[in-house]
C-alpha cells in the first residue's frame, strides 16, 4: 500500500507541476484568467465584509441564528388580520400527516364541504382519503408499467425513459387525479376505510414500491424486446406484477371494501339511516360531482397566456386524462375566484406555500421578511424570473375559501383551508395578502359557472404537450 501511496503522489506532484506557470528566462509568465478566483478577485469580495464592529456584531447573532427568525419584519406584524369580507363556511381541519397527499385532501375537502350542507351531516365528517390512495397508487403503478411497455424501443437514456424509471409511483398529484380515480372508484367514508401508519407515513412504502416497479420495468423492457412476444404476454405479465403491487398496498394499507354498510349521521350526531352501499352507490349519493364541469386554470408568466397547455404523462390513471390548464393573467383569475367564493363554493388551489410563510401565525405577505436588509443586498426577482430559474414554482395544494373585499371590491387577503391539522397556522387556515397572491399562486380549479364565456371558449383549443419533465409542473405534496 505504501508504494501506491507514493506512485499517487508523484502523479500527483507531475500534474501539479504540468499546471505551474511556464518560465521565461527564469521569470515565471502570467497564465491567461481561466475563469477561477484569483488572489485579486479574493480580495476584492472581503471588502465587502469588513469586520467592522457592526458586523462582528451582526455575525455573532448570525451563525446562531436561522435567517428567517432574524428577518423577520417587526413593522409588518400588525399586517395580519383575521376578518373577511366573503367566507365560504369551512368545516372541520383535515390533516395529511407526513404524506405528500395534500392535492387529494384539497380535492376531497371541496366535495366535503358540499356534502355536509347537502346531507346535513356531522362537521366532522370525512371521505377516506386511505380508501382513494390505495387506488391511486395501483393506478400509478399501472400507468408507468404500461408506459414502460409503450417505450421499450427508445433506449434507456432517452428522456422519457429516464424520467419514467426517475418517476415511476409517488404520492404527490393533482385535481386530475382526484376527478379520474373518483369517477372510476367512487368513495367511502373514513370510518369504513381509515388511515393507517403507512398512509398517513408514505415515504416508506413509496420507496419499496419504487424499487419493486423499476425492477419490473426492466423486466417488463426486456421481454418486450425479444422477437416473438406478443402484446397479450406483456399484458400477462404486467398483470402479475400489479398482483404483487396489490398486495403490498393491502398488506399496509388495507383492501378496499367493495360493500359496505354506514350509519348516517345528522349534524347533531344523531343516526338519521343505516344502509349497505357499494363505494360507487355511496358516491353517486353523497358527492356525484360533474368534473366535466370543472376546469383548471393557471398563472405561469414564463408562457403564453390564453393558450391551453397539457402535460404528458401528468396523470393518475393510463386511461385517464393528463392534467391541462388554461394559462391566464392574475387580472383574470381573481374575479372568477371572488364569484365563486360569493356563490358559497370552495376550489382547489396551489401555490409556493414556503415563500414568506410566518408558520407561527399562518400568515404569508412578501413583507414577512426583510432579507435585503438583513443581508445588505437585493432579492429582485419577479415572478416570471423565479419560475425560469427553478426559485419557484408550485408546491401545494389547500382550499380555498375567503376573499376579504374592499369598498371597491378588490381584494385586499384571502384565505386557504390547509391540511396540516388544526393546530398549525390561523386555527389550521393559513392567510395571504393579495400582493401575495399574486406572487406566489400558480393553479386554480374552477367550476364552469364561474367562468365568464370569453375564457371558457379559449379552453376548447387544442392543447400545447409539454413534457413530463418540465420543473414547473411537478405534483403538489
Amino acid at each position: 500500500m505504501r508504494v501506491k501511496y507514493i506512485t499517487l503522489a508523484i502523479a500527483a506532484l507531475l500534474v501539479a507541476g504540468s499546471c505551474m506557470a511556464q518560465k521565461k528566462g527564469g521569470k515565471t509568465a502570467a497564465q491567461p484568467y481561466n475563469g477561477g478566483i484569483t488572489t485579486e478577485m479574493m480580495h476584492q469580495m472581503k471588502q465587502n465584509y469588513g469586520g467592522s464592529a457592526s458586523d462582528k456584531a451582526l455575525r455573532n447573532i448570525m451563525v446562531t441564528n436561522s435567517p428567517a427568525k432574524l428577518a423577520l419584519n417587526y413593522e409588518n406584524a400588525t399586517a395580519f388580520d383575521a376578518h373577511f369580507s366573503n367566507r365560504v363556511e369551512s368545516k372541520a381541519i383535515t390533516d395529511q400527516k407526513s404524506s405528500g397527499r395534500c392535492w387529494m385532501f384539497t380535492g376531497m375537502n371541496v366535495l366535503r364541504n358540499k356534502a355536509i350542507r347537502q346531507h346535513n351531516l356531522p362537521a366532522d365528517f370525512q371521505f377516506s382519503q386511505a380508501y382513494l390512495f390505495f387506488y391511486d397508487q395501483l393506478e400509478k403503478a399501472n400507468l408507468f408499467l404500461q408506459a414502460v411497455i409503450d417505450t421499450y424501443k427508445q433506449p434507456m437514456d432517452s428522456k422519457e425513459v429516464e424520467w419514467l424509471f426517475k418517476n415511476p409511483i409517488g404520492d404527490g398529484g393533482q385535481f386530475t387525479g382526484v376527478a379520474n380515480l373518483i369517477d372510476k372508484y367512487g368513495l367511502v367514508p373514513a370510518d369504513v376505510m381509515p388511515e393507517t401508519f403507512n398512509t398517513n407515513n408514505t415515504s416508506s412504502i413509496s420507496s419499496l414500491l419504487a424499487l419493486k416497479l423499476r425492477e419490473d420495468g426492466l423486466q417488463l423492457r426486456d421481454m418486450a424486446a425479444k422477437k416473438g412476444t406478443t402484446p397479450a404476454a406483456l399484458q400477462a405479465r404486467k398483470t402479475e406484477m400489479l398482483g404483487t403491487i396489490y398486495r403490498m398496498l393491502a398488506l399496509t394499507m388495507g383492501e378496499p371494501p367493495a360493500q359496505f354498510t354506514w350509519q348516517q349521521k345528522n349534524a347533531k350526531g344523531e343516526i338519521v339511516s343505516t344502509e349497505s352501499y357499494t363505494p360507487m352507490s355511496f358516491y353517486q349519493k353523497y358527492a356525484k360531482t360533474d368534473f366535466s364541469k370543472y376546469y383548471m386554470v393557471m398563472n405561469d408568466p414564463t408562457r403564453e397566456y390564453y393558450k391551453v397547455y397539457e402535460i404528458q404523462y401528468d396523470r393518475h390513471v393510463y386511461d385517464g386524462q393528463n392534467w391541462r390548464y388554461l394559462n391566464l393573467p392574475m387580472e383574470d383569475i381573481a374575479p372568477m375566484c371572488i364569484a365563486s367564493i360569493k356563490d358559497s363554493t370552495m376550489m382547489y388551489f396551489s401555490c409556493d406555500v414556503g415563500k414568506f410563510l410566518n408558520r407561527d401565525k399562518g400568515f404569508m405577505d412578501v413583507n414577512n421578511y426583510d432579507y435585503a436588509s438583513l443581508f445588505g443586498t437585493t432579492f429582485g426577482m419577479n415572478k416570471k424570473q423565479r419560475v425560469s430559474t427553478f426559485a419557484s414554482g408550485s408546491s401545494h395544494a389547500m382550499t380555498l375559501c375567503a376573499v376579504d373585499l374592499d369598498k371597491d371590491g378588490k381584494p385586499l387577503k384571502w384565505m386557504v383551508e390547509n391540511s396540516w391539522g388544526s393546530n398549525y397556522g390561523h386555527q389550521g387556515f393559513l392567510i395571504m395578502t393579495n400582493d401575495w397572491f399574486n406572487e406566489y399562486m400558480f393553479r386554480v380549479v374552477l367550476e364552469e359557472k364561474y367562468i365568464p364565456a370569453n375564457i371558457r371558449a379559449m379552453m376548447d383549443q387544442k392543447p400545447i404537450m409539454l413534457p413530463a419533465w418540465d420543473p414547473m409542473f411537478a405534483p403538489e405534496e
